[in-house]
């Protein structure tokens, strides 16, 4: 580790809290439906795309409807995108010629984009046509983005109101989300990104002289708009087979930093935007520092397991000051490959500009773990707020078992019907990855698609089962996951991660908007102080180790453990 690969660090967490606060404010105001900057230009589209799906702007929804219209709405998404895929040999925008893609491939892409995973079996360059990329995927991008946003907004208004039997309108927090927020943004990033050497065209490919004098075909596309949106609205999945890590989709340093600034902004604005949609920004300040200390720690940790490099490259002669560079890009280094990993598994986003498979025991054992702590550091676009406040339930409930107090929290006092739901939606991501993951670690057709075996090969089945439950979509890249088994239970597992999480936070959200909204007594817990921050860090890092420490204990800490005693599988 080295001063500069830490200034690094800290000067990206600075500027992202900087414009986080801002942005938070301009979102705060935009859901409240209150005038800001963009109403001019964007007021006017609003209403015709309302009065054009026929959606009345003040019809309210109970939570069971705005559910229900969530869910059917993703499920048409679905749907368009399966088609879309299925029919991309015979429709438009195909330079390249690419045929209709596999049934289970096309299952498993549609279902991973609509469920913000991106999740990708396939190389991008080689599979999808122009017309998938930006008609189906981009878009989905952007729709499954909204879509989080609109659900995290409904918990809020659940704290926020008193004796309500309404937590807003999907479609119109969906629509807000899109045209105020993240359509504006990736507009102005996806220009700074062709500034910057991103590629943008509709060519199918460009040929090069090497300097060897052999011709040399690169692939090429509408790059930029795509990546825009996909670090934006964390969804992760790559133009290219080699996402962040390949040259025209991550081309220099300072795109790297720009796309990891893209990645954690909206998510942790969406915290300041909370503060002020409940009227307690120290809440908003309590939730920042239990998710900033809990990332900045697995940056440290992922940076310091990955400079300390591996006794294997020792013993060939390579200086270990270096650390462990392999499937690492020497124009970003160890810090910036650290902090990207750590950031894209904190969030639910899942682009890499490095191989996690070829990192250290340990630094790949960080991001999983990020990712199986329910990705709330800041976590996704959206789910990482939901998810986080779900966790702030638990919290208070562990809190008032201790003390003897009715668990509160915002004015709201947390009785059985919430515990039960908040209970029932963290045991989703163990039962999905451990699961699935233990089918998996004796099925012939799954271990066929392993690159290695011993605990390495049983980390890349967790990870895989983690990536996709978590909604994240990032893998080990040694996994061969084109296959009818790996596509079909990953889809299922994306589905369980995503939908079966959100029904019951929803029934909290609808259950919280109709209670009474209480001021704080001399008897109230607080929960914006430092006890309060230490007390949520620790559920959540009891519930991670609780649940799966044992399976982590058989695949990296078993390999660190052979590592540094010199075996190797």
């Amino acid at each position: 580790m080295t001063t500069d690969g830490w200034l690094q660090i800290a000067l990206l967490f600075a500027v992202v809290l900087l414009t986080a606060a801002p942005l938070g404010g301009f979102m705060a105001r935009v859901y409240a439906g209150e005038r800001n900057l963009l109403t001019p230009i964007l007021g006017p589209v609003e209403r015709f795309l309302y009065r054009l799906a026929g959606v009345d702007p003040a019809a309210e929804q109970s939570w069971l409807g705005y559910t229900l219209g969530m869910l059917a709405f993703n499920a048409a998404g679905f749907l368009f995108l399966y088609l879309l895929l299925r029919l991309q040999g015979v429709l438009p925008l195909n330079p390249q010629g690419f045929p209709g893609v596999a049934p289970d491939l096309a299952f498993d892409t549609a279902v991973s984009f609509v469920t913000n995973t991106n999740w990708q079996s396939y190389a991008g360059e080689t599979t999808m046509s122009h017309g998938s990329q930006m008609a189906g995927l981009t878009v989905q991008n952007f729709l499954s983005a909204a879509t989080g946003l609109a659900l995290a907004l409904a918990l809020v208004r659940g704290f926020a109101r008193s004796n309500a039997g309404t937590v807003g309108n999907f479609f119109v927090d969906m629509t807000r989300s899109t045209l105020y927020i993240l359509l504006p943004l990736a507009v102005v990033t996806a220009l700074l990104l062709v500034a910057l050497g991103m590629p943008q065209t509709l060519d199918a490919s460009a040929t090069a002289t090497t300097l060897e004098g052999a011709q040399q075909t690169m692939a090429l596309g509408p790059v930029a708009s795509q990546v825009a949106i996909k670090q934006l609205g964390t969804n992760g999945g790559g133009f290219f087979n080699a996402n962040a890590a390949h040259p025209f989709e991550n081309p220099t340093a300072i795109a790297n930093l720009v796309q990891t600034w893209q990645m954690l902004v909206i998510a942790t604005a969406l915290v300041f935007a909370f503060g002020r949609l409940v009227g307690d920004r120290r809440q908003a300040r309590a939730l920042l520092a239990v998710m900033g200390l809990l990332l900045i720690a697995g940056t440290a940790a992922t940076y310091a397991a990955e400079a300390q490099g591996t006794p294997l490259l020792a013993s060939l002669g390579l200086d270990p000051a270096g650390g462990n560079m392999e499937g690492e890009e020497v124009r970003f280094g160890l810090a910036l490959s650290a902090l990207w990993a750590a950031v894209t598994t904190g969030l639910s986003c899942g682009a890499v500009n490095a191989m996690h498979g070829s990192f250290t025991p340990i630094g790949g054992m960080v991001p999983m773990l990020l990712i199986q702590l329910g990705e709330i550091l800041p976590g996704g676009v959206g789910s990482g707020l939901y998810g986080l406040l779900v966790m702030a339930i638990i919290a208070v409930f562990v809190a008032g078992l201790m003390v003897g107090r009715t668990p509160e929290y915002l004015g709201k006092k947390i009785e059985v019907r919430e515990v039960k739901m908040a209970v029932l939606a963290i045991l989703i991501l163990p039962v999905a990855i451990l699961g699935f993951s233990a089918i998996a670690a004796v099925l012939p057709a799954a271990l066929a698609g392993l690159g290695n075996a011993g605990p390495h090969g049983l980390s890349e089945i967790l990870y895989a089962y983690s990536s996709a439950a978590g909604n994240n979509g990032s893998a080990f890249a040694s996994l061969s996951a084109n296959t009818p088994w790996w596509n079909t239970t990953l889809g299922l597992a994306m589905l369980l991660g995503r939908f079966a999480y959100i029904v019951p936070m929803m029934a909290i959200a609808g259950s919280l908007a109709a209670k009474t909204r209480a001021k704080a007594s001399a008897g109230t817990f607080p929960t914006h102080g430092p006890l309060f921050v230490g007390l949520l860090a620790g559920v959540i890092l009891i519930l991670g180790g609780l649940q799966f420490f044992p399976a982590l204990a058989l695949g990296p800490i078993a390999e660190e453990m052979q590592m540094l005693a010199g075996k190797t599988f």
